[in-house]
């Protein structure tokens, strides 16, 4: 598959060495900094490309990829459905639930397959979870969590954009601890109900949250916890726990640490003790569960079917997050339909 590369931050690059990995051509890139954007390029090798609409029209791209800030998404997506190429773009889908809805919908009517990364799902120990509970290893959910309890530096929040409502849609949990949302609710199921608070720049000088903790009802009955912050010092290993009327399973960082389970007697767990985890260094992530993401993504342009993560699983997961956001602003419990 070739690919054309949408903003090419730090982000880009774990993306750039994964599509290397897997053997993709990463054909082009363009960047608002076309200094920035020059650079990238001639250090992985590929076309830059002075403006969005060129990319979407290069005839050597099979497929968009999105690494720009969450405010600029349905643009992206509107060149791309124009071409007819397929898009994923990085997460969260969107700042909000109206242009996420814009973007599936734009994406529908041109026939195009929209993705969005969120390669936790591709981690051995998510997908082992989550085929475990679906076969009642684990018996009745009853408790679903996300703990995020990371660390970020003064000079990370040092440009304006960071942290803002307009660019990034929030702080801690719409940019860092989505991933674990997303997670929590692929295996737990959709969220029925959900009470938050927060703190807005508790530590840092944003306007957004670095602390902010919520309590869940899902759908199924089972309740949960969500902890997000980018304020705990040094960072910590973040988790999502899963407690059953048979047992727990415990996933820290991207390996499953945890599996206490009553007569089980299914496959055997990949436990481990090293794990990788952005807590403290936002780089410091494993490159194996974007390369399975990008080939599935690339499995689903190819014949047809969605992909793992595709764009209703994006708008889903913001969906809670804003609920979050919803209930801290207004002190009362949000209902998600």
């Amino acid at each position: 598959m070739r690919v054309g590369l949408i903003g090419t931050g730090a982000i880009a690059h774990k993306h750039a060495q994964a599509y290397r990995n897997i053997g993709f051509e990463l054909t082009g890139c363009t960047d608002h900094f076309p200094e920035v954007g020059k650079a990238f390029a001639a250090q992985y090798g590929c076309e830059f490309v002075s403006s969005l609409e060129e990319l979407c029209r290069h005839p050597r791209v099979d497929f968009v990829d999105v690494c720009t800030f969450p405010d600029f998404r349905l643009p992206a997506v509107e060149l791309a459905a124009a071409n007819r190429k397929h898009v994923q773009v990085q997460k969260p889908i969107a700042t909000n639930l109206a242009t996420a809805a814009q973007m599936l919908e734009t994406a529908a009517r041109a026939g195009i397959t929209l993705g969005v990364v969120s390669q936790h799902r591709f981690d051995d120990s998510t997908q082992f979870v989550h085929r475990a509970i679906r076969e009642g290893r684990l018996g009745k959910l009853l408790q679903a969590d996300v703990y995020v309890k990371w660390y970020r530096t003064a000079e990370y929040y040092a440009r304006p954009i960071k942290g803002s409502w307009q660019t990034e849609g929030g702080g801690a949990l719409i940019n860092q601890a989505i991933h674990g949302v997303d997670v929590v609710r692929w295996i737990a199921g959709p969220v029925q109900q959900l009470f938050g608070y927060w703190q807005l720049g508790a530590l840092h000088r944003i306007e957004s949250e670095d602390v902010v903790n919520a309590v869940v009802r899902f759908a199924s009955g089972a309740t949960g916890v969500i902890q997000a912050s980018t304020a705990m010092w040094p960072g910590f290993t973040e988790r999502q726990e899963f407690h059953g009327t048979k047992g727990t399973a415990i996933i820290s960082g991207d390996k499953l640490t945890t599996w206490d389970v009553m007569d089980d007697q299914g496959d055997p767990p990949p436990l481990a003790r090293e794990v990788a985890s952005g807590a403290s260094d936002p780089m410091a992530i494993s490159l194996t569960p974007f390369e399975r993401q990008f080939q599935d993504f690339a499995e689903a342009c190819r014949t047809g079917r969605p992909p793992l993560v595709d764009g209703q699983a994006g708008y889903d997961a913001l969906a809670v997050v804003l609920g979050v956001y919803d209930s801290c602003r207004s002190g009362q419990p949000v209902n998600l339909s």
